[in-house]
């Protein structure tokens, strides 16, 4: 993954909403949510929802897929791995000490 797109996906992973709609589409899993379930869950308007949907999706954190008359959300589990990857293996070249951090159950948050 390039550098440019890790940056773009921690740039729109850090903002609240938007990390509240990628922990709830992880939890969705491969059936994913429409933006309707995804801004209740989040409790945000619709339009705000759809505006940090857009962001998350242009960034590569998230992908959409239309059925019908909705559109379909998904966290995109590979670009997701490439970015934890990314930042264990390349940026803390895979220290011990972080990826013990990584690996524990006790120090999830």
């Amino acid at each position: 993954m390039r550098e440019k797109n890790i940056l773009d996906m921690l740039g729109a992973l850090s903002q609240e909403t938007r990390l509240r709609i990628v922990r709830y589409l992880i939890k969705c899993g491969p059936k994913g949510a429409s933006a309707g379930d995804v801004g209740e869950h989040v409790e945000a308007a619709s339009s705000r929802a759809s505006f940090h949907l857009s962001a998350l999706e242009k960034a590569g954190v998230i992908s959409s897929e239309r059925q019908s008359r909705h559109i379909i959300y998904r966290a995109d589990t590979q670009n997701l791995g490439e970015l934890i990857s990314f930042l264990l293996n390349d940026c803390c070249d895979n220290h011990p000490d972080i990826r013990a951090c990584c690996l524990s159950e006790d120090k999830c948050c």
